[in-house]
């Protein structure tokens, strides 16, 4: 397979109108998802933006390639994109990108498209290549580029594989390095690219192991690593480091093997690089000091790891949990047997009962991803330990004896909810990074009891205690915004609409729309027993707004839009019935001084009227294909519409004519 195969026409983008780094995400994937490519937008930009909170894809000099080896894709492909104006991407060299390459690649893909992904990596160091690719008009350029650079592709191929037999008895200096990025896609080879190009101009035989998506390539030999003289990781993620034992070495991020091959290899050569003693080394973390960014970030981050993991369960077991109410009420339910709406009916029963099994994984697995995100593997465990104590409700408070009437210390039920489940991710995950630094020093004959014993134990025992105290205030706290929640009606209910209506359309699947989306599901655990909630009802209908609001502009003011745009109206009507925001996100990263102002109006509206009519949802997503599961359907979808007219009429009116 060539690269060019890879290369879909139908997807590519020769004019890119996102003017910022997330914008630019979302238009490329939305364009993977409009062609069949890709089936899941969420998916798909939770595996992309996972990537690039690792280190940033834009590669510098002008290129990125985002990259995900993802559940949501159905075929390999790589789509190509063209900004005229440049973008910032937060390259590694600062400056802005202009050509980006989208790699879309299925679980389970084979070996054959990974080698083809290799050497688009490869294409993109030749001198000249980019500015080819800018200067392209058409996709069959594009193509046709790639064509034209497939000949001089072997010829060099050929001569890498050359090195590689010969650098073990060649009279010139020997380093051995070693290259890994997180999905082992991209990165990984250009980086090797890099090197024994470097090399080559150096007058250094530089051979390279690579760690990617298809396993270890070009395994370093026991022979060449005596031989060499360092040795260089440039790698992103855990590799074998043992058989280096006593040699010099150097270990930096992967990008640092792109960027600064020089710099690393006269390191090696100048004798800068320290021995390297396994015996010695710590606990490896895939984390680099290029890498570490603010609390903030980093609290988002895996917030947002423990939240992706967890929606599945929610969606799947609320809208379940709706449905065997929504039976009963269709089959009907006696007046005296109200209280067991939604279990009446054995049919009901049955759609409860496995709703619920799904529903109570909401907590562990938001909690246990948490602290997964933090700790990796080892604080999975004690994540899903603090998780089900917070669904459970343990904690240490004071209860009186039957006899006597005395209090003493004992365990007793006091759920903490979606915030228990929180505060107990972080908490793990915390746990377990001062166990790893306290089990640091440990023998190596040890260590290999440290992942399957002590991490655990260790980790469940202290996380599990913890939580017992940390139940009570945070209890305390979940019991109280329940109640509220509870209690909203009138001018409160509207003020919440409101505000969690506008920021659906804020950044429309950036963190303001995640933290509102998130608020809504998180208070749907304590109301779908009460016929839903009205905070869940109205993130949703903000949420719906903007990408009908896109139709409503297109199809009122025809003549401030192009045909392509129009186009794209219609596309969104399916969007926003079903409760995709992210489909308004072109246009809104073309003219945002604009479109979000139009928009947040919109939601904002529809979400205020939800709340003064107090309308209930007890599904977490759905849009239109979930609207009996809503208190009053048709009102509802009134609603929605108006904030979607409000909207497109504002976007329309302020959009300047093309």
């Amino acid at each position: 397979m060539r690269i060019q195969d890879l290369l879909k026409k139908e997807v590519m983008i020769m004019d890119l109108k996102a003017t910022s780094k997330e914008a630019a995400i979302d238009e490329m994937i939305t364009s993977l998802v409009d062609n069949g490519v890709v089936t899941d937008f969420d998916t798909f930009k939770k595996g992309i933006m996972n990537r690039e909170a690792q280190t940033s894809t834009g590669l510098g000099d002008g290129i990125a390639m985002p990259h995900s080896k993802n559940a949501a894709v159905k075929d390999a492909t790589v789509l190509f994109a063209k900004s005229a104006n440049g973008l910032d991407y937060e390259a590694l060299d600062g400056q802005p990108t202009y050509l980006f390459f989208m790699i879309a690649a299925p679980d389970g893909a084979n070996d054959t498209h990974l080698a083809a992904l290799a050497e688009l990596s490869k294409y993109l160091l030749k001198p000249g290549f980019a500015d080819k690719l800018k200067a392209a008009q058409s996709p069959a350029d594009v193509i046709a580029t790639f064509d034209a650079a497939s000949d001089e592709a072997a010829v060099e191929e050929t001569k890498k594989q050359a090195v590689v037999k010969s650098a073990a008895s060649s009279d010139k200096p020997l380093i051995v390095a070693v290259t890994a990025c997180t999905t082992g896609i991209a990165h990984t080879y250009m980086a090797e690219e890099a090197l024994i190009k470097q090399g080559e101009e150096m007058g250094v035989n530089v051979r390279v192991e690579t760690n990617g998506a298809s396993g270890v390539g070009n395994r370093l030999t026991a022979e060449e690593i005596s031989k060499a003289v360092g040795v260089i990781i440039a790698a992103d993620k855990a590799v074998e480091t043992a058989r280096f034992d006593g040699k010099k070495l150097i270990s930096k991020p992967v990008a640092a093997g792109i960027r600064q091959p020089q710099e690393l290899i006269q390191s090696i050569l100048d004798g800068k690089a320290e021995v390297f003693h396994a015996d010695k080394a710590a606990d490896s973390s895939t984390s680099s000091e290029g890498e570490k960014k603010g609390l903030g970030a980093a609290f988002y981050k895996h917030l947002m790891s423990g939240v992706s993991q967890m929606l599945p369960f929610v969606i799947g077991g609320g809208i379940m949990i709706a449905l065997a109410f929504l039976i009963d009420n269709a089959m009907g339910v006696p007046k005296d047997q109200l209280s067991n709406l939604g279990t009446y009916h054995e049919i009901a029963s049955l759609f409860k009962n496995i709703g619920g099994v799904a529903f109570g994984f909401m907590l562990p697995v938001l909690a246990g991803y948490i602290a997964y995100s933090i700790a990796e593997k080892p604080g999975l465990v004690a994540g899903f330990v603090a998780g089900s104590i917070a669904s459970s409700g343990f904690a240490w408070g004071k209860v009186p004896f039957a006899s006597g009437g005395k209090a003493s210390l004992a365990l007793t039920g006091i759920p903490s909810g979606f915030l228990g489940a929180l505060v107990g991710g972080f908490l793990a995950g915390g746990v377990i990074l001062v166990i790893k630094k306290i089990l640091n020093g440990l023998p190596r004959s040890l260590e290999g009891i440290k992942s399957i014993l002590l991490y655990p134990l260790l980790g469940v025992f202290v996380t599990g205690f913890l939580m017992l105290f940390v139940n009570i205030p945070m209890a305390a706290i979940n019991t109280g915004l329940n109640n509220f929640l509870q209690s909203l009606s009138g001018s409160s209910a509207v003020l919440m609409g409101l505000i969690l209506g506008g920021m659906m359309a804020i950044d429309m699947g950036g963190p303001f729309n995640k933290a509102a989306y998130v608020f809504g599901t998180g208070t749907l655990a304590a109301t779908v027993a009460h016929g839903g909630s009205v905070v869940m009802a109205a993130v949703m209908a903000g949420g719906m707004v903007p990408p009908l609001a896109i139709f409503v502009a297109t199809l009122l003011f025809k003549n401030k839009f192009s045909e392509e745009e129009r186009n794209s109206g219609l596309t969104n009507i399916i969007m926003g019935l079903s409760f995709i925001t992210e489909g308004a996100i072109p246009f809104a990263a073309a003219d945002p001084a604009r479109a979000i102002p139009s928009f947040m109006a919109g939601s904002a509206l529809a979400g205020a009227l939800v709340g003064l009519a107090g309308i209930k949802l007890m599904a977490p997503h759905g849009g239109i294909f979930v609207i009996a599961l809503t208190s009053n359907p048709l009102l509802y979808i009134v609603f929605v519409l108006i904030g979607a007219v409000v909207s497109g009429i504002l976007y329309g009116a302020l959009r300047k004519a093309k």
